[in-house]
């Protein structure tokens, strides 16, 4: 492969994907694409050098989703020990315009570009409100949240940290949760800290203890050997284990509050988007109705809420393609 590429990423605490595009007859289409386990790396600088090592590519402009917050061209990852700074990733490159983005920013970019195909709606038959903003909201690793503003080519994302702001019991059961965590985060629970993938295992974990009855010992080996929180979702889902059945549907149902309070908050009218690695994989869950629960319940706005398009972004890699179209239109200047 040579010639003159763009290169995109989605860098995640869990893992980091890569892809270079190329513009073909005026349309954007990846021609290479690749996947790092985030934690086998020392910095980012590595896996671009591990990318490019086998491709003989010149990068004209490069753009990333990060998961954290990029102020004056810098990152300091939430749930990585690394540090990406704009203008020595463009001297790595040889000079390339580079830019960083939120990867919630990316995410947003990404919806507008993904066919109907990829979202499928929780709340069906709410009416379009084609001017007003919308909302994204994506629960993997860590929380995110951001806004979209304005439609088409216009289109302006806004990125928040809005995942880390403090988490809000609504009644006494969430009362002692927060009171649970508090003795394992005694300076700041956010509400990252329970609608996450290591949150949703708090959430079990404070169930099991709450409810005094112990817990499955083949679930707790099988946390133990993986990825506890699949665990509990796989187990969740299919309705193995009681505690996993209820640690699913009551993380549903603060996950609706929450993306409820960004819609109030930012006045979304327009839609919301639940985006993130945990939403397709508890789809039948959240089709039950405890998200838009959740969602909905906010006293004298309720009839508001529940006037409010909700869609879950069924497509795993939004943020990789938001960051890829956002350097081949706003760095490049391809038309779409």
């Amino acid at each position: 492969m040579s010639g003159s590429r763009i290169l995109a990423g989605d860098i995640g605490g869990t893992k980091t994907l890569l892809c270079l595009g190329e513009v073909v007859r005026g349309d954007l289409r990846v021609v290479a694409k690749a996947r790092y386990e985030s934690a086998s790396y020392a910095d980012f600088s590595e896996v671009i050098g591990d990318f490019l090592s086998t491709r003989e590519v010149s990068v004209i402009a490069a753009c990333f989703g990060v998961a954290g917050a990029v102020v004056d061209g810098v990152c300091r990852t939430t749930n990585l020990p690394w540090v990406l700074d704009q203008r020595l990733l463009s001297r790595q490159l040889g000079g390339a315009r580079v830019r960083l983005l939120n990867d919630l920013e990316a995410a947003a970019f990404g919806v507008l570009h993904l066919p109907e195909g990829d979202f499928t709606d929780l709340n069906p038959g709410a009416p379009p409100r084609s001017r007003a903003p919308r909302a994204v909201i994506a629960a993997g690793t860590g929380l995110g949240e951001a806004l979209i503003v304005g439609h088409g080519a216009a289109a302006t994302i806004v990125a928040t940290e809005g995942g880390h702001c403090d988490f809000a019991p609504r009644d006494e059961r969430e009362d002692r949760l927060l009171r649970w965590l508090r003795r394992k985060y005694p300076q700041h629970v956010s509400y990252e800290r329970v609608l996450s993938g290591p949150g949703l295992v708090e959430v079990y974990r404070f169930l099991v203890e709450d409810s005094g009855g112990g817990e499955n010992e083949r679930l707790a080996a099988a946390m133990a050997r993986g990825d506890g929180a699949a665990v509990v979702g796989e187990w969740g889902v299919s309705g193995r284990d009681p505690l996993c059945v209820r640690a699913l549907d009551w993380f549903v149902r603060m996950y609706g509050a929450e993306a409820g309070n960004l819609v109030l908050k930012s006045l979304a009218t327009g839609g919301l988007y639940v985006a993130g690695g945990i939403a397709p994989k508890i789809l039948p869950v959240m089709r039950r109705g405890g998200f838009m629960d959740g969602f909905a319940a906010k006293g004298r706005f309720s009839a508001l809420l529940q006037s409010v398009p909700v869609r879950v972004v069924l497509n795993p890699e939004v943020v990789l393609l938001g960051a890829l179209h956002w350097a081949g239109e706003r760095m490049c200047g391809v038309e779409e």
